[in-house]
């Protein structure tokens, strides 16, 4: 009995030690899965908010130029062209400012992370073991569809995005997009609100904008065109002219608009009634209007002191009576 109870009790004794023993053997088998995939997915991870963090540095850092004050408000700048003459309201050139800074940061950040994360996603699940390319195959059908669907979308943003790197206009800008000129009130990544002369607000799509003419950048030109009466000396009316902008130039409530003495360009047309004399001025951003209006004041009196005589209409008209028409009209044949 206790030997057979000796022999029954070894047995299962066996078997502990050979499950003892092929336990470290798996072990020893799996410790890459264990440890080495948690560890490299761990230090994936890690790497990628190292790159998220850095790159949001970055991102800070040229938001933060973009925020800085322009140039003139910290002195001219000196060019080809002259001292700087991009003259805004500065509420509105740091609203302007302060709204490409939010837009272009957003943007910026929203690409890096959706990058970042979509990289990392893949490394991890690459160290997991699943295939990647079925996934991409996937996934570059789905961006077909959605590029096709959305393609006046993703143009919308892309071009307000460029506009907005670019710098082509702003809030408080006076640009002519077509169909809508005005003042700009709004710029986004799909949308651009402008104001027109009536009041209307105009939303056009980014997409749209195939040309642009910003009024309100580094300098306008006033442009003025004077018509004289044939018999006029045109030397006198050369003299008036000039002599009016000289004076505008010496007003001092105009002294910071102009940025020349006015010029006479010269004859610009002969007309039916008279000849054309043009007279332009350079003038800081959206004053052209203002000193149009002044100029033409000016050289009214101008010519009136120089006795220019104005133009007026000369038409020749042709009357003619009953009694002409009869005249003219043809006789019958005699029978």
């Amino acid at each position: 009995m206790s030997s057979s109870g000796a022999s029954a009790s070894y047995v299962p004794d066996g078997h502990v030690g050979e499950q003892v023993i092929a336990a470290p053997d798996w072990l020893g088998d799996h410790v890459d899965l264990l440890i080495g995939v948690p560890l490299r997915i761990a230090l994936i991870i890690l790497g990628a908010m190292i790159v998220k963090g850095l790159a949001k540095k970055a991102i800070t850092r040229v938001v933060q130029r973009i925020l800085q004050p322009s140039e003139e408000q910290r002195g001219p700048r000196r060019t080809g062209r002259g001292p700087a003459v991009l003259h805004r309201d500065r509420g509105r050139a740091k609203e302007r400012r302060e709204q490409r800074a939010r837009t272009v940061g957003s943007v910026l950040s929203s690409i890096v992370t959706v990058v970042v994360a979509a990289v990392a996603v893949a490394m991890v699940l690459d160290q997991i073991g699943i295939a990647l390319g079925p996934l991409l195959a996937s996934a570059g059908v789905v961006g077909l569809a959605i590029g096709f669907g959305a393609q006046n979308l993703v143009a919308d943003y892309l071009s307000g995005m460029l506009i907005m790197l670019e710098d082509q206009y702003g809030v408080g800008d006076s640009v002519d997009l077509g169909e809508a000129i005005g003042e700009v009130e709004h710029v986004g990544l799909r949308l651009t609100q402008v104001r027109d002369l009536n009041g209307g607000l105009w939303h056009i799509r980014n997409g749209e904008i195939l040309r642009v003419r910003n009024d309100s950048q580094e300098w306008a030109r006033a442009v003025l065109d004077v018509s004289v009466a044939y018999e006029s000396n045109l030397d006198t009316v050369y003299s008036a002219l000039e002599q009016a902008g000289h004076d505008m130039r010496q007003d001092s409530r105009f002294a910071s608009v102009l940025l020349e003495d006015p010029a006479v360009w010269g004859v610009q047309s002969l007309d039916a009634d008279g000849v054309v004399v043009r007279v332009a001025v350079k003038t800081v951003p959206l004053q052209q209007w203002a000193v149009t209006r002044e100029l033409r004041r000016r050289v009214k009196e101008a010519l009136d002191a120089a006795d220019v005589a104005m133009p007026f209409s000369q038409r020749t008209v042709w009357m003619r009576s009953d009694n002409d028409l009869t005249a003219t009209s043809p006789t019958s044949a005699p029978n």
